[in-house]
């Protein structure tokens, strides 16, 4: 079980830089409203200096969005998402923890962060251009097909579970009450993604470390190296608590 983008999208975007963690172990009975507070204060100073639209990591999304066909003023990326309901209403809604702490990082950083209920997602997961056939649930339960050649992330049943890449995910796999196991995926593609995925990445994982005691898995992708191993993360955190 591998998480990867096709090869067509590193060609078309060789700026993507993904950081990728795969976490086993998750709860829903963890209090997180500190360390959210303190990402919240990030968020809240970076946007007393300029609006999100002014920042470098969501002005990539735009540009990337533009070169999807999609206006990027319609069409936001999920950290622009978060970043302009954060300005207007000075919260964001709580959902579960551990998606509140990853949203709470992505406008720390205002980079997307998606957060999989791994259980729900069937053999790999691939960004790639959807053909039209995929099934998108909507949160609201009804059932959607992205266009072809929308930017999607689908798995080898045919559900997509995240439609224009990092604008919306599917309802099928959000993390619930009773996920235990997740993967959460970040993209960049601004000039210093390179440097700032990592710190995202060592942020979340560290989290984990903390508030849930769990030593995440986590990886680093590129066109070279663009496969992460799910099966050999899984067993590697089986054989830590086993050990």
């Amino acid at each position: 079980m591998f998480f990867r983008h096709s090869n067509e999208m590193w060609s078309e975007f060789p700026e993507l830089v993904p950081g990728v963690l795969f976490a086993e172990g998750i709860s829903s009975n963890v209090d997180v409203s500190d360390r959210i507070a303190r990402y919240h204060t990030i968020a809240a100073d970076r946007l007393a200096q300029g609006g999100e639209s002014e920042m470098p990591e969501i002005q990539a999304w735009r540009r990337t969005f533009s070169k999807m066909g999609l206006k990027p003023t319609q069409y936001r990326c999920a950290s622009e998402a978060l970043l302009r309901r954060f300005r207007q209403e000075g919260s964001l809604p709580r959902l579960h923890p551990l998606v509140d702490l990853c949203n709470a990082i992505s406008i720390a950083f205002a980079i997307p962060v998606a957060v999989f209920d791994l259980a729900k997602i069937s053999g790999d997961l691939e960004v790639r251009h959807a053909d039209g056939s995929e099934s998108y649930l909507t949160f609201s339960g009804e059932t959607e097909h992205p266009e072809p050649r929308e930017v999607i992330f689908a798995d080898k049943a045919g559900q997509a579970h995240a439609r224009r890449w990092t604008n919306r995910q599917s309802g099928l796999s959000a993390v619930r009450d009773d996920t235990r196991s997740a993967l959460i995926v970040a993209e960049a593609m601004h000039e210093e993604a390179r440097s700032d995925v990592p710190r995202l990445v060592g942020a979340i994982a560290a989290e984990l470390g903390v508030d849930w005691s769990i030593t995440a898995t986590q990886g680093l992708l590129s066109s070279s190296s663009p496969r992460f191993d799910l099966s050999s993360a899984m067993n590697s955190q089986r054989q830590q608590k086993r050990g």
